[in-house]
This record gives C-alpha cells, sequence and structure tokens, in this order.
C-alpha cells in the first residue's frame, strides 16, 4: 500500500487538502507522552486508524452505529486490539480529565445544523473537560469559507443549506476556553473538484498559489491543535 493509498482510508476525501492537518498533528504533539485518544464523529474510522497505527489505545465513536461503520477498516490494518467503539453524542462526552489526545475531521458543522451555534461551542467544552490536564485536541474541520463557497454549497450540496460552518473568529471563540492553540486554515479552489482525481489536482494548485495570496477567511479548512 503507498503513502497516499493510506491517506485515503484515513482522510476519506480531499486528501490532499485534509492531509495537512495530519503533518500539522505529526509535529505538534509529543506522541511519546500519548497512551490513549478519542475520535469524534468517526465514520468509517480513519483518525482511529491513525491513532492505532502509532499504537495507542484508541475510542472510535460516532453518534450512531460506529462499529457497523468503522470496524472493517481496522480489521483490514489488524489494529483492532486496540480500538474499542462507542455510540457518543460530540455534545455530551460521558469522560471527565480522561484522554491524552481528542481528534475529530468535518464533524462541527453538521452538528451545529439549522444555526446552532451554542451547541458547537458547548461540543467544545465537552473536548476540554474530557481530557487530560494538558491533553490536546486536534482538530480540522470546515469554515465558511468565500462568498463562492457558499453559494456552491447552497446550490450543489445536499447537506449545504442546514449546516452551520464556523467563521474563523467563531472558531476562535470556541477554542479559546483552552490554555493555548495554535489555527491554520487551508483550500480554497480543491473543494470544487467534481471528483477525488479534480479535487487533488486543485489542491496542487491550492498550495502553490492560491494558499499564499487568498486571506485566510476565504479558505474553507481550519485545522490546528488546542491544550488543555
Amino acid at each position: 500500500m503507498t503513502d497516499y493509498q493510506l491517506l485515503k482510508e484515513i482522510i476519506q476525501w480531499d486528501i490532499k487538502s485534509w492531509s495537512k492537518a495530519l503533518l500539522f498533528w505529526e509535529k505538534n504533539v509529543d506522541w511519546n507522552q500519548v497512551e490513549n485518544g478519542l475520535e469524534l464523529g468517526g465514520r468509517e474510522g480513519g483518525l482511529s486508524l491513525w491513532l492505532a497505527l502509532k499504537g495507542k489505545t484508541t475510542l472510535c465513536t460516532d453518534l450512531n452505529n460506529i462499529k457497523e461503520t468503522a470496524e472493517k477498516l481496522h480489521v483490514k490494518h489488524q489494529v483492532t486490539a486496540l480500538i474499542s467503539y462507542e455510540n457518543l453524542d460530540a455534545a455530551a462526552i460521558p469522560y471527565e480529565n480522561h484522554f491524552d489526545v481528542i481528534v475529530f475531521k468535518s464533524i462541527i458543522g453538521g452538528i451545529g445544523r439549522n444555526d446552532n451555534f451554542e451547541i458547537q461551542k458547548k461540543v467544545f467544552k465537552e473536548i476540554y473537560k474530557a481530557l487530560k490536564p494538558g491533553g490536546k485536541l486536534l482538530f480540522a474541520e470546515n469554515l465558511i469559507g468565500s462568498q463562492v463557497h457558499k453559494k456552491l454549497r447552497v446550490r450543489y450540496a445536499n447537506w449545504g443549506s442546514p449546516w452551520r460552518y464556523l467563521s474563523i473568529s467563531e472558531m476562535e471563540e470556541c477554542l479559546s476556553i483552552f490554555s493555548s492553540y495554535e489555527l491554520k486554515t487551508t483550500g480554497f479552489l480543491a473543494t470544487l473538484g467534481r471528483g477525488e482525481k479534480q479535487r487533488k489536482f486543485f489542491a496542487a494548485i491550492d498550495q502553490l498559489f492560491w494558499n499564499h495570496v487568498t486571506p485566510s477567511k476565504w479558505k474553507y479548512i481550519a485545522y490546528g491543535v488546542a491544550q488543555k
């Protein structure tokens, strides 16, 4: 299996753009200090796979049916001994001071559907509670992006209208409860690709040009690390 094939199983969509978060997390966490982790909104369990391949005990979660949707990938990579499964609401995490890292990708917009910013903020408070002192949140989330992104989501994406995408200032408000955080942005063209091959091509253009000339508020991905 090539590195790109593995990335595809971990990231699943718009791989070249979203995998920038993985690279950032790799460099900004002392993995020798991490024993356990929690993935929120796991779906197919890609980020749980990533943690388990590092040898970390991992709780893979989503709102419903997480074992049915995620276990197959973990069996394929022979990491099931490190992973357990739990149906869990990210806005009501039943753990306190428990995890070294908590990781999510693209879940906050769906949780805040129909303009519910309060529940989006609650997710971050629940994550803070569930982390050990000094524990870290590894986040990657869709932003509102530019006016072009807003219009295309409403027109072409079935989920685009009810989802509540965060602005950078709202993301910073959510992260302000942590002792420190670092937030990066990326992506402008790639999300407009109609297939993964086209998204990969557009992401390369983003990295060469658009990421350097567009303001952060026009980009559609926020990623980073926050420490409790």
